[in-house]
């Protein structure tokens, strides 16, 4: 049985925050809360204002303001000789990382957070740490290596009766599923992630189940019942200012409309995704966003040669964020739009000596 959903990431006074409160709600009380402890001069309770801050800037797209929240929230929190705390900060500067591409440093961070969580006894920060591993390598495609850590999770979550956790494994499985075109796998487990985070009051949870039920629904034809999930969802993540949630929202309506063959729609789509990605600095979104427009564009008639470099350029994006899965889907787009690529250019021959 689960209990009601809670966020561990705000703490100390903020702990009583509800985990669907507004990003905005959020960030005010953390503020308020970080000048009380300059007042006090209570080092933990800097640690724990900060690490709001740091959330609610990141899940707000406000990068530069989590990028230096989180790093305050560290300082504050080795002045403490807080493990536990320090550990909180490394993850939220772990996850930052991974929102904003530089993958090789998320995981990097989020192992440092790992072990500092263990050394500190918290076991939800350790939880949390290796859940972001093992989110951070599945974004990558490395199926292989996070497979079994993600199932571990599930188990850990569903033992302890963690309905946020379970959700999030649960969708990160069934994400796998998908992508290795387990369709029914994949569905019944965004599903289950749906009806858990609907019980829980997991409203963000909640959301990220709609956007992978109607991903899948989309996949079998269910065009118009896939756009009212996304509908459903793109509500919570405007209530709750989830700036992210929406952008990936708007990208997977593109998506849908795409697949639908409603091209002119799932570009318009695709290229305001793109902007929000862009506005909050997410390199990945952007890339993905980005492969979605020019296969609308390419449908709608674009030039072939341009939609070709196009996704030439892409591709190496993709390479160098280090998304496995990703740069597999531009060799499938060039393979639907019937597109080869460019063949590399012969190396210049060395003058005769």
């Amino acid at each position: 049985m689960y209990g009601k959903a809670f966020a561990p990431e705000y703490r100390g006074s903020l702990e009583d925050l509800s985990v669907n409160a507004s990003l905005e709600e959020v960030l005010a009380k953390a503020v308020g809360q970080r000048q009380r402890a300059q007042l006090d001069g209570s080092s933990l309770d800097m640690a724990h204002a900060e690490l709001a801050v740091a959330e609610a800037s990141r899940r707000l797209g406000r990068v530069e303001d989590a990028e230096r929240a989180w790093k305050a929230s560290y300082r504050a929190a080795r002045q403490a000789a807080d493990l536990g705390a320090m550990a909180w900060a490394v993850w939220s500067g772990g996850t930052l990382a991974r929102q904003r591409g530089a993958l090789a440093l998320a995981r990097r961070w989020l192992a440092i957070a790992a072990e500092l969580a263990e050394r500190g006894d918290d076991i939800v920060a350790r939880g949390y740490s290796l859940a972001g591993l093992a989110e951070t390598g599945r974004i990558q495609g490395d199926y292989q290596a996070v497979g079994e850590l993600h199932e571990k999770l599930l188990a850990e979550a569903r033992r302890r009766g963690e309905a946020r956790h379970t959700v999030w494994a649960l969708e990160g499985i069934a994400q796998m599923h998908r992508n290795s075109g387990a369709y029914d796998t994949a569905l019944a487990m965004f599903e289950e992630a749906a009806e858990i985070s609907g019980r829980a009051d997991d409203a963000r949870g909640h959301a990220w189940a709609l956007r992978g039920i109607a991903d899948v629904l989309s996949l079998r034809g269910e065009t118009e019942r896939a756009l009212a999930l996304l509908s459903q969802a793109e509500a919570t993540c405007r209530r709750m200012k989830l700036v992210s949630a929406l952008a990936y929202n708007h990208k997977m309506r593109g998506n849908v409309l795409f697949r639908a063959g409603r091209y002119a729609e799932a570009e318009a789509c695709y290229r305001g995704a793109l902007e929000e990605f862009r506005e909050m600095a997410e390199p990945r979104g952007a890339a993905l966003a980005r492969l979605g427009l020019v296969k609308s564009r390419a449908r709608l008639g674009h030039d072939r040669a341009e939609t070709s470099a196009e996704l030439d350029d892409l591709h190496r994006t993709l390479g160098r964020i280090g998304l496995l899965h990703a740069r597999r889907m531009v060799e499938a787009a060039r393979a639907e739009l019937g597109i080869a690529a460019e063949p590399a250019a012969a190396p210049a021959a060395r003058p005769a000596a």
